[in-house]
């Protein structure tokens, strides 16, 4: 039994003894039916205490004109009865603890091993389409140690997302027009033409090689640039773009991190079929909401209507886009491409975003409490990272990913909330020890993989089952564990936290190794293999199976060995 269909059924027994108390359902009183959410049981602190525990007797005994202990009492031995239900005790003002047979808690490991990779994925977010921006940085120079945290962050959000059941698409807003591109470009023009760089150039080594590769990409450049400075500046730019942002997506490959849509900023400036750009349309939308208005020759948007500090201005005087009207029509982008909730995870100097995005989406008619999502994530340092030898004043993720690899990366980088602060110690995440969280999970999973090679030589196999063999105290918690996944992820999506898939493992990991040292998968001593040693591959089996199902919510790799 699990924890959700033992939340069902206490949903039902307190749906039936409201009624019996001559109240009718909660709806004929006026209230919502009793569901499982208002019964959902947790693990106790103390195993003593049983396998799962509910407070819903103390929720509900006021509605239902009861004393708690009277309610959990009537509760318990109505639960106590059900198919799987060992025992169930009232605690306290009225908790109610419940003891799992050891053959219910027992068919979890074969609930899980057939279920595979889809063990722990729900449909709690069916039905719902998200947009999740992440990264989006600047295709002026290399990925940096803060956009490897949200690389990492928002990867992982997105994968418990869709374990949830959300159709979720992944995508990178490049910044390719503006102020920052063009200087950009004459950085990277003298660079080309070995001329001393211009007093606000980018600084760093990359500057230089991407100069030498423009230069052979475009042979005619100096000659280009006697004639015509402007043309050769456009030409040299383009291809340092192109080439900076190919060199963008293939660090982000490799860290493991995916996007479905490239999104460029330029597009947002271009004209369409009807000779409007984007940017010019989300005027008139805007405006035809009733949120436009224009003040000493700009034109500005009625922010402050929608929780904003201050009316953000769409065009200067001078006729300028700024930066907020290129939001403004992206975000639009987004509402017309059919996104329902559209996050933003943003880094730690973008606080003041979350009222301009929230009052967007109000002024395009949006639900900002459901339609918009702002994350801001908080900055990190590594210590004994080195600044990048070509960007000069970076750490940069390639040279991140050289040092201590993807999976310690991106297992660390995810197993705090995006709004902590991070002071991660580098030879730490390098480190083989049971210090280093990551290491202890996949060493689990590579141990539950040595157990089936051993096991099979050992003639071992999962020809026979009896969950009701499972009783040592090690497998009672292990069991426990397993059975908690699928509502560890759910949380997960629902509260976009994948922190708390991390922890579950390093406590799924802890509960593993405990039980290995207690219970014997291989018979010793030449005795005869049983059932017990059959049935505790099941669980072995279950316990890798989960490893693997977390990690890969995470991005990291499930070694076969360590």
């Amino acid at each position: 039994m699990t924890p959700q269909e033992l939340a069902d059924r206490l949903a039902r027994i307190l749906a039936d003894i409201i009624s019996e108390h001559g109240r009718g359902s909660d709806r004929d009183a006026g209230g919502p039916d009793v569901t499982s959410a208002d019964t959902a049981v947790e693990r106790p602190k103390n195993r003593e205490h049983g396998d799962w525990a509910s407070n819903a007797a103390m929720k509900f005994a006021k509605r239902v004109g009861a004393n708690p202990r009277e309610l959990a009492q009537r509760i318990a031995e109505r639960i106590e009865a059900v198919d799987g239900v060992a025992r169930a005790e009232v605690a306290g003002p009225g908790f109610i603890n419940i003891t799992l047979d050891a053959a219910s808690a027992g068919e979890t490991a074969r609930r899980v091993v057939e279920q595979g990779d889809a063990y722990g994925r729900g449909d709690s977010l069916v039905g719902q389409r998200i947009n999740l921006e992440f990264v989006s940085a600047n295709p002026t120079g290399p990925l940096h140690l803060g956009h490897t945290r949200w690389a990492a962050l928002g990867d992982s959000i997105s994968r418990v997302l869709r374990a949830a059941g959300a159709d979720v698409v992944n995508e990178y807003y490049i910044n390719d027009a503006g102020s920052q591109m063009n200087k950009f470009g004459r950085s990277v023009l003298a660079a080309a033409l070995g001329e001393d760089a211009p007093e606000d150039a980018y600084p760093g080594e990359y500057i230089q090689q991407l100069g030498r590769r423009v230069r052979e990409q475009l042979p005619e450049l100096p000659e280009l640039a006697a004639a015509d400075r402007d043309r050769a500046l456009d030409l040299a730019q383009e291809a340092a773009y192109q080439r900076q942002l190919a060199e963008i997506k293939d660090s982000l490959e490799r860290f493991n991190v995916h996007f479905d849509v490239y999104f460029s900023e330029r597009t947002l400036h271009a004209a369409e079929a009807d000779g409007t750009s984007p940017i010019e349309a989300a005027i008139g939308r805007l405006r035809e909401q009733g949120h436009v208005y224009e003040e000493d020759g700009a034109i500005w948007v009625r922010t402050t209507d929608f929780g904003d500090d201050k009316d953000r201005v769409f065009t200067r005087g001078n006729g300028v886009f700024t930066y907020f009207a290129a939001d403004a029509a992206y975000y639009l982008s987004k509402k017309d491409r059919g996104f329902g909730e559209k996050i933003y995870l943003l880094g730690a100097d973008h606080h003041g975003y979350i009222g301009r995005l929230t009052a967007i989406a109000g002024a395009a008619g949006d639900d900002v409490e459901a339609d918009i999502t702002v994350l801001i994530g908080q900055l990190v340092n590594l210590n004994g990272a080195r600044l990048s030898k070509r960007a000069g004043n970076i750490v940069e993720l390639d040279d991140l990913l050289e040092w201590l690899g993807s999976d310690a990366l991106r297992y660390w980088l995810a197993r705090y909330p995006a709004d902590s602060p991070l002071s991660l110690d580098g030879e730490k995440l390098r480190s083989r020890t049971n210090d280093n969280p990551v290491f202890t999970v996949q060493y689990a999973h590579a141990r539950t993989r040595a157990v089936d090679r051993n096991a099979a030589a050992a003639g071992v196999d999962r020809s026979a089952f009896d969950p009701s063999l499972l009783t040592h105290e090690t497998e009672t918690e292990l069991l426990g564990r397993l059975q908690e996944y699928p509502g560890i992820v759910a949380g997960a999506a629902e509260l976009r936290e994948p922190h708390r898939i991390a922890r579950y493992l390093e406590e799924l990991a802890g509960a593993f190794h405990r039980w290995y040292d207690n219970c014997r998968v291989i018979p010793q001593g030449g005795a005869a293999v049983e059932d017990l040693h059959r049935t505790r591959l099941w669980l072995n089996d279950a316990v890798g199976q989960v490893i693997r199902n977390g990690l890969d919510l995470l991005g990291v790799s499930a070694p076969e060995r360590l």
